[in-house]
């Protein structure tokens, strides 16, 4: 009755009305920012062996499709799940899983698996936990430059003067060892490096920044990069990109442990705040948008008195290699 294997030429002309339809989905029922790569773009994409892309057919026709890479991280990373007959989703989405599972079984060996359940991917939570999947709760917020209280909020934020010995510049490549060495420590025992392995390793480090600062991610804003010196040595950094010149987003912020819990971070980001705010060539920014932990209420704490407002929150969910199966 079904049937799935992965996307090749033959399939090209019927998968573009399933493609056409999860574009014309993403913005409402997944919560994308930005709208997916066109149908070329995409096919593409699946040549170059940027992505995999698995279909499903069912009675000859093509119901659902789900794509995966393992090109930009050491994790395999499963991007979506997208199936058009609703009565049939969950059936459909774990014959897709299933096939996922089977394609990359020896990578798993060695990788992870992360998986953004975005939009109405949370309903596939039942589904993916038989497999082994375990979740880490993370709530996007936003700084609307239009229409909310975002700017009065950062205009009353609580920030506390710096202290001697500290200063806040730009971003210079001459503090790129640094960075990796903050960051490494930074992150190195929370929950990102549950589903990004490269936070627990300094080579690792080394390829996520690199990634950053060289345009893979986002077009990087190193003017609005904030580095913080303590007697002239960074010891900490919080990191801006944007995409399609108007989504602003801070992938990065981090600072060494003795310099926590003094409100520094605060007065790093309102300085990278205040370079998007106030330069004239961003003038197109709509929005600035970061993500974290549903239970970091420190974190939470810290954007919500710069003026970002929480928006919503999805199950992100990861395959440890020690649940390899």
């Amino acid at each position: 009755m079904y049937s799935t294997k992965l996307l090749t030429v033959e399939d090209y002309e019927n998968f573009e009305l399933i493609y056409d339809d999860f574009c014309a989905k993403a913005a409402e029922e997944y919560n994308f920012e930005l709208e997916p790569i066109d149908y070329d773009g995409f096919l593409d994409s699946v040549e170059k062996k940027y992505i995999d892309c698995i279909i499903l057919y069912d009675n000859h026709r093509l119901a659902g499709f789900l794509v995966y890479t393992t090109a930009i991280s050491e994790a395999i990373e499963l991007n979506i799940i997208h199936c058009i007959d609703s009565e049939n989703y969950l059936v459909h989405a774990n014959a897709l899983l299933e096939k996922f599972l089977e394609l990359t079984s020896s990578t798993r060996r060695n990788k992870i698996v992360c998986y953004p359940m975005l939009g109405k991917q949370k309903d596939l939570i039942s589904s993916v936990v038989k497999y082994g999947f375990q979740f880490i709760g993370i709530e996007v917020l936003r700084f609307k430059m239009h229409g909310t209280d975002s700017k009065e909020l950062f205009s009353r934020a609580r920030i506390v003067e710096l202290p001697s010995d500290y200063r806040v510049v730009g971003w210079d490549m001459k503090y790129f060892n640094d960075a990796v060495k903050v960051i490494q420590e930074s992150f190195v025992n929370s929950s990102d490096a549950l589903f990004d392995p490269r936070f627990k390793s300094v080579s690792g480090c080394t390829d996520i920044l690199s990634k950053v600062v060289n345009d893979v991610y986002a077009k990087f804003l190193p003017d609005a990069t904030s580095v913080l010196l303590y007697k002239e040595c960074p010891v900490g950094f919080s990191f801006m990109n944007i995409t399609n010149n108007s989504i602003v987003n801070i992938p990065l912020v981090g600072i060494t442990d003795e310099h926590q819990g003094k409100g520094l971070s605060t007065i790093m980001l309102k300085r990278s705040m205040d370079e998007i705010i106030n330069n004239r060539v961003l003038s197109n920014v709509t929005e600035i948008n970061t993500t974290t932990e549903t239970n970091n209420l420190q974190a939470l704490r810290l954007y919500k008195n710069l003026g970002f407002i929480e928006d919503y929150s999805y199950p992100q969910a990861y395959l440890p290699i020690s649940d390899f199966r």
